[in-house]
């Protein structure tokens, strides 16, 4: 999964993310900059460096570190230092934000900074430590879900939906996430999967801003139709081939049905399942 890609938006759409994790903000949190920063003489690259309003503040560096490496903290204080040579104008201070999914991936042998992280001048934060993501807020939130997976990634991801109160950019995150995470199913499945409404869904987006959709029954029907398509594919690989009796009957529910049971066969093991779903509603 591309986390890097994953953090670098959620800290562009919302830099003040990054102090939500510090025990300490500062109190101007809310006017800084997120860059991604490249040290060009030495091919160097850091995920993100927060950078305060004026040119007296702290700056901070993030690295979200998803796979176990033994000189991270030695890089990172390599690249750290030569930041603040080439750029000593414009900051008085620096702290770090190392982003572990849990402390199995930090680097063992940390003797060479063990005064830095003593002092919370590399501050480390472990995910799956944060508390129920139910409680977190929705930034942080989307960040524990990429630590997630099977059934629990799907529940928390549909959980963020109905949170995210419609939000176009946190719906899109949500989605893209969980894309990432089950590679196998396109883009619509997993809209399907999410129990994201049909208004919501990409599909009408686009037909929406083609001037398809507003007014005309027709295109509409043409949406559920789509919709259904969807669900019938995820139903024949979660349960095998359907009859073509039970076929005729997804293929004839409403929307709202349609809706429902996008949601609900995630929970179905068999046919016998399917079926008295389909008797009940």
């Amino acid at each position: 999964m591309r986390r890097d890609t994953i953090f670098y938006q959620l800290f562009q759409q919302s830099p003040t993310l990054l102090f939500e994790l510090l025990p300490q903000p500062p109190a101007n949190a809310a006017r800084y900059t997120f860059e991604a920063v490249e040290v060009k003489e030495t091919g160097f690259r850091m995920d993100g460096v927060f950078l305060p309003p004026d040119r007296s503040g702290i700056v901070y560096f993030s690295e979200a570190q998803f796979q176990k490496d033994e000189t991270l903290y030695e890089r990172m204080v390599s690249e750290i230092s030569i930041y603040v040579y080439r750029n000593r104008e414009r900051l008085s201070d620096w702290q770090a934000v190392v982003i572990y999914p849990t402390r199995s991936m930090e680097q063992s042998n940390t003797s060479t900074v063990q005064e830095l992280l003593a002092s919370g001048r590399i501050l480390r934060v472990f995910l799956d430590e944060l508390g129920e993501i139910e409680e977190l807020s929705i930034g942080v939130g989307l960040m524990v879900l990429t630590t997630l997976e099977g059934d629990e990634a799907k529940i928390q991801a549909r959980s963020a939906i109905e949170r995210s109160g419609g939000d176009r950019d946190i719906i899109e995150m949500i989605t893209k996430i969980v894309v990432y995470k089950f590679n196998s199913l396109s883009r619509d499945e997993v809209d399907v999967m999410l129990g994201i409404e049909l208004q919501q869904t990409r599909v009408y987006q686009e037909a929406k801003a083609e001037g398809k959709v507003e007014g005309k029954d027709e295109e509409r029907e043409i949406g559920l139709q789509r919709e259904r398509a969807l669900i019938l594919r995820l139903l024949n690989r979660k349960l095998g081939n359907l009859s073509p009796q039970l076929q005729a009957k997804v293929s004839t529910l409403s929307l709202e049905n349609v809706e429902s049971l996008g949601e609900a066969l995630f929970d179905f093991n068999s046919i016998v399942d399917l079926e008295a779903w389909l008797s009940q509603n």
